[in-house]
């Protein structure tokens, strides 16, 4: 076999062990390693069995992890979200945006999509989001007696908002990979996070309201007061939507770094924890247990798809994509219809973070040969990666659910509440090519145009 034979089957077992329930990273690493022993094997230099080039690989790619500023966000912005999400304040604001949403059709699902939204800046980690408002907004709203497939459909969609609303980690991973500015990709994601929360929240009211038993109204004497559902908005969502404000714009206005940003976010945190005096030393324990698990799965997932990638590049894997993809004489709309097919279906098997780090810069190399902005890939990309989460069989914003939904909710129930949202994703992404100002106008605004 050549080299880029070798390349291209070395990707094809990755895809396959994944397939039969391997740990990723595990399985990154390991065949990192081997088929970096074979492709950088010299017997004429090697003096011992492990004087390899691919160790020295390796440790560097480590290193360089251990040393990349942009990383140092992901845990800060993981702890903010851990101590928010132990701290029962995401309880308060699903309780409160649904009182002031009361008179609007499917109220409650309206504000489980907003409180999902808000929740996705303050973690952005899809199961937390989506395991979360399952034990808390989906069975409020199965005893308000709205429809479990629609419910499932609201928890599921918005629950995966936060891969794309900043401060998202798959948006912080993303421009370590294609090495543009976090700023400029935040910048960037704010109006299509938010219209594609929009766009959910109107395909709620709208079903509602002509099919009202699917979400019924809440009756008059379940509603409380005007001077109780303002104190609530007061004490809960304020707070909380200030302290979010304040790290998103002091990012987006440049006043402060991802990292810096994060710190701050993360003490914010602690101190709305403590006002609402539900901090305790448990709840700082478990939250930072969270934090150093998932960040050091991050990290280790970044070492051994840098070196998987590595090995895989070396062995002229990338060239041969890259000129079987030239050779299809495509245009710069079949390109990104190719591009998105693809990351659509390796959605089906592995997580946006494999994707992210491994296949994404597959095609990054490509970009200025058929004139896309990287910017505007990363959004479609990010889009599409909503899909990988809701689309069946695979669907694991589905099994989030399942784990924490009662024995009688059946998962092809969840997936027939899932499809429509499927299908505003599709047209979100449609609505972002024809008009790529959704994306590029805010980032050019703050920052100015990036030079051709």
């Amino acid at each position: 076999m050549t080299d880029p034979q070798v390349a291209i089957f070395m990707l094809g077992l990755f895809i396959f062990m994944v397939l039969l329930g391997f740990p990723i990273t595990f399985t990154l690493i390991a065949m990192g390693l081997g088929f970096g022993y074979y492709a950088y094997y010299d017997p004429f230099r090697m003096e011992t069995i492990f004087d390899n080039r691919i160790f020295d690989l390796f440790v560097q790619n480590t290193f360089s992890v251990m040393s990349n500023d942009v990383l140092v966000a992901v845990p800060l912005f993981l702890f903010m979200g851990y101590i928010i999400e132990r701290a029962s304040i995401i309880d308060r604001l699903f309780f409160s945006i649904h009182l002031a949403a009361r008179n609007l059709p499917g109220s409650m699902a309206v504000a489980a999509l907003a409180t999902c939204a808000v929740f996705a800046t303050a973690t952005g980690i899809i199961g937390a989001v989506v395991t979360l408002m399952g034990m808390l907004a989906f069975p409020a709203m199965l005893k308000a007696g709205y429809d479990h497939k629609f419910a499932a459909g609201v928890i599921c969609a918005g629950g995966c908002l936060g891969i794309l609303i900043p401060p998202s980690i798959m948006l912080i991973v993303y421009s370590a990979i294609a090495e543009i500015s976090p700023l400029r990709l935040y910048a960037a994601a704010m109006f299509p996070g938010l219209m594609l929360a929009g766009f959910y929240m109107i395909y709620v009211v709208t079903r509602a309201y002509f099919n009202p038993s699917l979400a019924p109204k809440p009756a008059e004497e379940e509603v409380p007061a005007l001077p109780k559902i303002l104190w609530e908005l007061l004490t809960s969502f304020v707070p909380l939507a200030v302290l979010i404000l304040s790290v998103l714009g002091s990012i987006l206005m440049g006043l402060a770094t991802p990292a810096e940003a994060a710190g701050v976010g993360a003490f914010g945190g602690l101190v709305l924890a403590a006002i609402y005096r539900s901090l305790s030393w448990e709840r700082v324990k478990e939250a930072v247990y969270l934090t150093s698990k998932t960040s050091a799965m991050v990290c280790w997932l970044f070492i051994g798809s840098w070196t998987f990638a590595s090995v895989f590049s070396y062995l002229g894997g990338h060239d041969i994509i890259k000129d079987w993809v030239l050779s299809l004489e495509l245009s710069t709309v079949g390109f990104l219809i190719l591009a998105q097919a693809i990351i659509f279906l390796l959605g089906w098997p592995l997580e946006w973070t494999e994707i992210i780090i491994i296949f994404v810069p597959i095609f990054l190399p490509m970009l200025e040969t058929f004139n896309v902005d990287p910017l505007f890939f990363g959004m479609l990309v990010a889009l599409n990666l909503q899909t990988s989460f809701l689309t069946p069989p695979m669907a694991m914003a589905a099994y989030y659910l399942k784990g924490v939904a009662p024995p009688y909710i059946r998962l092809m129930d969840i997936f027939a509440g899932i499809m429509p949202y499927l299908l505003i994703v599709i047209f979100t992404m449609v609505l972002m090519y024809i008009f790529p100002e959704i994306v590029l106008w805010l980032p050019d605004y703050l920052f100015g145009k990036v030079p051709n």
